[in-house]
């Protein structure tokens, strides 16, 4: 399976401007531009986006987690906060952190916890970062 995304970007970095589409496109043309990125500009970015990926591999992984021991989620809501700083060698995405709250009938939370954290552990996403990868799980009752 192959998905794509493009980017378009004219000008400079700071004066520049770009667009983000995707295949099914759902982002279609979409502005970024360094104030989006660095400032408050209208528009997406990159680490917003990577953090809408990392935050819908995740729940999904989950709820696969959770179906393999025979539980069903009746809500998963997860935020990925996405850091990106200076570094020695210019900017670096240095960490991701995962906020979650489930809503699971009949969860006990040694299993809830246990498949949050393979799900951490193994959406493809997830694996895909060399950045450290944090997590704060909650289950809802």
């Amino acid at each position: 399976m192959n998905r794509k995304a493009s980017a378009h970007w004219q000008g400079s970095l700071k004066d520049g401007k770009g667009t983000i589409s995707t295949q099914s496109q759902v982002l279609n043309a979409t502005q970024y531009s360094f104030k989006t990125r660095f400032e408050e500009g209208k528009g997406t970015n990159p680490e917003e986006l990577i953090g809408a990926a990392h935050a819908g591999c995740f729940s999904m992984a989950l709820a696969a987690q959770l179906g393999e021991a025979g539980l069903t989620p009746e809500s998963i809501n997860t935020t990925a906060t996405v850091t990106l700083e200076k570094v020695e060698q210019g900017f670096a995405i240095t960490k991701i952190h995962l906020d979650v709250s489930a809503k699971i009938p009949g969860a006990a939370e040694g299993a809830f916890h246990k498949a949050a954290l393979n799900a951490k552990e193994n959406c493809p996403v997830s694996r895909l970062f060399k950045a450290q990868i944090t997590m704060d799980a909650k289950l809802q009752t």
